[in-house]
This record gives structure tokens, C-alpha cells and sequence, in this order.
């Protein structure tokens, strides 16, 4: 593993701070360095606080003085996801009408990681609204891969993965309901983590200054270049608002101890739904087969008892619903709808059902959910962990055709449609398990390749370890050529 700057973990890098090897001031101004020298061609960093940051440092580095430790990650520099609320700065999640708004107070999240001593010095970049596997708008432009500047760095936490990758920031926070931290980690090469849904609360990630209720699906969680670094920041952030802090509180269940013995399942493939590229399923194989050799009852057959499509029809219908709510134009969205026959059942169709779908069918969604969420609590009582894709294929070109609906994704020589690999994202999503993205290697053409490992409810440090056992089995993060 890496540990010296600027590719070591969060966690070594904080622990120098806490032992005063090295100074806040003197680490922000190095991360600072690489991002004024790197960004200009990623264009990641797109909020920047760095004259806060500088009072934070600085504060941390008179603490430290004293003999006064602030917490865990006392002084160390990170950045967040822009859609989170930073305060004094805009939060536009890609939206030009929202370039002047100003947040009054930080997102709970970023409190939360402040309080344990971290110094967030800006905010990294999105696709508008969130939603989209690139990360471009028109506030900021569009984000740059680090393993190759002509693909995507994936989306909606793009920004966030690129930073880390590049070596631009200690450790970052993003947010995810359809892949958005574990596709972004896949296609840059670093960790990536969607916690159970609700166990780390969103409050001031929303494009309103008001309390707004938990959205459903919605996660947000860290990307790391180590998997202890997810451990960390998850421990940091997980806990209930004040809301329900009375009489709530979550005790995660600690990881396994060794790999030998474990059960794990391997998910490669769905063909008929979302096909997965050779480069990718390589090295899923690759992975099982370490697993395997290290002693993980490895099965390539086992399934929780659902219907694929059933249960990518069902998280559609939940992820559409929750999208477009954020969306000013539901008048038109429900006026084209009225215009489609009832024998439309193509793609367009079908997202437009579920864009304008009333209480009634988002209900009935609801309890197919719970179906899914009782298959699989029934799946991990004979299995511990699943290892499936999360991306179809490494990154990919950029892409800015629209609509979005128009592109599409080469697997395997052959074009499919855009968002069919929506699919894998979903299978942890829908039934609100947590997944770890961890990289497993490289493709024939010299990119990152991720899997991720989803796990029951609640069994977040779980999936976490089992990321860094396979760091440990097959090598983990690498830094991107250049950096």
C-alpha cells in the first residue's frame, strides 16, 4: 500500500498530522500545489474555500501546538461533492439559474467531518442535477478522467473521483442513487462506498436551504484511495439526525476476520438485460479466483430468489419517481405522457410512466421493494458477500449527445442502450444494501476496472474489509499515469 503523500491513505496522512510530522498548513498548501498545477486539465476542483481552509489549518496546527487533538482527521485536507451545502459558497448541482445562490450553513455531513478535524478546502464537480454517468454542466465545464483526459470520469461524484485519483485531496464525500459514487470510483481506480440507506443523513444536500425528508434510494458516503479510509470516514459521518438522535442510534456489525471460510457469490453477467464487457468481467474473475486461492467458498451460480427484470423494472420505477420530482417541468412531463398510447412500451415510454407515476404506483413499487429487500436478507443468510459489476465497461469517450436517451454504450464490439447498466447500480440500490467499489486491476487498454461487493443491510464495515482483503490479494489503488 501507498502511504507517503500525495498517494498514501487519508488515514496515514492523518495520523502524521495527529503525531505532528507534518503541519495542516504545510500539507493544504502541497494538496493546493498539485491541484493549480493538475486541475487546469481536469477540471475537478471547481468551488474553492481555500482562504477558510487556511483559518482551519491554521487553527489546527495551534491546537496541535497545545497538545490538543481534534479528532481523528485533525488537520487533514479533503474536499466534497458540490452538491453538498458549503457555506458562503454556491450549490448549483450543475443548475445555471443556481449560480448566485449562497449556502448560510454547511451540510451535516461535511459538519460532521469537520468536527473531526478535516479542513475542507472546496468543492469538486457534477453533471446537472446529478444525473448522469459524466460529469459536465454549464456552471463549471466538463470533468476530465486522470487516466485519460478524453473519457469520462464517471458521474455524478465525477469530480470527486478524479480528485482522489489524481492525488488532488486527501479523501472525499459524494452522493448516490443510481451508481454515483460506486460508477465514478470503477472508472478512476480509487474506493467508493454506498452506505445502507439512511444510516449517514443528507441534511443540506438539496437544493433548498429548508429541511427537506430523507429521499428514497439516496445515499451519500465516501471515495478514498484505501478501503480503511471508507471505514473511517463512514464511522465519522453514520449516526441519526437530531430528529431521531434520542432514542436512535446504529451499531454496524464488525467485519469478518479472515477471508478463509467466507461465502461468496459472484453475479458476472445479465446478458439479456445489461450486458458486461469482457475487460470487466476479467477482472470480477480475477478477483473470485483470489478470493478462492485465499480460501472464500467462491459460486458463480448463486442468486437471491428475484426476477432480474422484475427487480430492474422495480428500481426504475423508484429512481425515475425520485428524479423527476426534483425537476420544475412535471406539467410537461405529465402532458406528454397523456399523449402515449397505451401500447407504448418502449424505453421512452416506460421512463415517462415512471418520471409522472402517481402514489398509487409508486406504492405498489414500494412493496415490490420490500419482496426484494426480504430475497435478499433471505440470499445473505447462506451467502456473505455478492461480487458483481458496477460498470459495463471501463471508462468511456465523452459523450455530450442529446438526449441522453440517444447515446449509447459499446460492450463487446456491439451497441446498448446508454443506461442498461442502471441495472447493477440497482440491485443494491432498490433493497437499500450497501456496496464497496473496489479496483481490481486494469483493462487490456491500461484502465481501471471496478467491482463492487454488496452485502445485507447494515453490513457496511463488511463489504468494506472484503475491499481491502482484495487490495491485499490482487493490488488496489494505483496512481494514474502522469500524477
Amino acid at each position: 500500500m501507498i502511504t507517503s503523500f500525495p498517494f498514501g491513505s487519508a488515514s496515514a496522512q492523518a495520523a502524521a498530522l495527529r503525531r505532528g510530522q507534518v503541519g495542516s498548513v504545510e500539507l493544504l498548501k502541497a494538496y493546493l500545489a498539485r491541484v493549480d498545477r493538475h486541475n487546469p486539465a481536469l477540471n475537478a476542483f471547481v468551488v474553492d474555500d481555500r482562504k477558510a481552509a487556511f483559518r482551519q489549518a491554521r487553527a489546527a496546527d495551534q491546537a496541535r501546538a497545545r497538545g490538543e487533538i481534534l479528532g481523528p482527521l485533525h488537520g487533514l485536507p479533503m474536499t466534497v461533492k458540490e452538491s453538498f451545502d458549503l457555506t458562503g459558497h454556491p450549490t448549483t448541482w450543475g443548475n445555471l439559474p443556481r449560480k448566485s445562490h449562497v449556502a448560510t450553513a454547511d451540510a451535516l455531513a461535511v459538519k460532521r467531518l469537520k468536527a473531526a478535524g478535516a479542513v475542507v478546502f472546496g468543492k469538486t464537480n457534477v453533471p446537472l442535477n446529478l444525473a448522469d454517468f459524466q460529469s459536465y454542466n454549464a456552471v463549471y465545464g466538463r470533468t476530465n478522467n486522470p487516466w485519460d483526459v478524453q473519457r469520462v470520469p464517471g458521474g455524478s461524484s465525477g469530480g470527486s473521483a478524479a480528485m482522489v485519483a489524481a492525488g488532488l485531496s486527501a479523501l472525499e464525500f459524494g452522493s448516490d442513487i443510481g451508481g454515483s459514487i460506486r460508477n465514478p470510483a470503477a472508472y478512476c481506480g480509487v474506493y467508493g462506498h454506498k452506505p445502507t440507506w439512511c444510516i449517514v443523513p443528507k441534511r443540506g444536500h438539496a437544493l433548498t436551504s429548508l429541511p427537506v425528508a430523507e429521499a428514497d434510494l439516496s445515499v451519500i458516503g465516501p471515495l478514498a484511495r484505501s478501503a480503511g479510509d471508507l471505514a473511517l470516514a463512514l464511522k465519522l459521518t453514520a449516526g441519526p439526525d437530531v430528529l431521531t438522535a434520542r432514542g436512535l442510534q446504529y451499531r454496524l456489525p464488525a467485519a469478518p476476520r479472515q477471508v478463509k471460510g467466507l461465502r461468496i457469490a459472484v453475479w458476472l453477467d445479465e446478458p439479456a438485460i445489461a450486458p458486461v464487457d469482457d475487460a470487466v468481467k476479467q477482472r470480477i474473475e480475477a478477483a473470485a479466483r483470489a478470493l478462492a486461492k485465499a480460501g472464500a467458498r467462491v459460486d458463480l451460480k448463486a442468486r437471491p430468489a428475484v426476477d432480474p427484470l422484475q427487480a430492474h423494472c422495480t428500481y426504475l420505477m423508484l429512481l425515475q419517481a425520485n428524479m423527476a420530482a426534483r425537476r420544475p417541468d412535471m406539467a410537461d412531463l405529465l402532458a406528454a405522457r397523456g399523449r402515449l398510447r397505451d401500447d407504448d412500451q418502449s424505453e421512452h415510454a416506460m421512463t415517462l410512466r415512471a418520471s409522472t407515476a402517481s402514489f398509487k404506483e409508486v406504492f405498489d413499487a414500494n412493496h415490490r421493494r420490500e419482496q426484494l429487500r426480504w430475497a435478499w436478507h433471505d440470499f445473505f443468510g447462506k451467502y456473505d458477500a455478492m461480487l458483481m459489476p458496477i460498470t459495463a465497461t471501463p471508462a468511456f469517450a465523452h459523450d455530450p449527445t442529446e438526449p441522453m436517451a440517444a447515446r449509447r454504450m459499446r460492450i463487446n464490439g456491439a451497441d446498448h442502450p446508454y443506461f442498461s447498466q442502471l441495472f447493477w447500480a440497482g440491485l443494491a440500490t432498490a433493497p437499500y444494501l450497501p456496496s464497496t467499489v473496489a479496483p481490481v486491476g486494469l483493462s487490456p487498454a491500461g484502465l481501471p476496472v471496478g467491482l463492487q461487493i454488496v452485502g445485507p443491510e447494515f453490513a457496511d464495515l463488511a463489504t468494506i474489509w472484503l475491499a481491502g482483503e482484495l487490495g491485499k490479494l490482487i493490488g488496489g489503488y494505483q496512481p494514474p499515469p502522469g500524477y
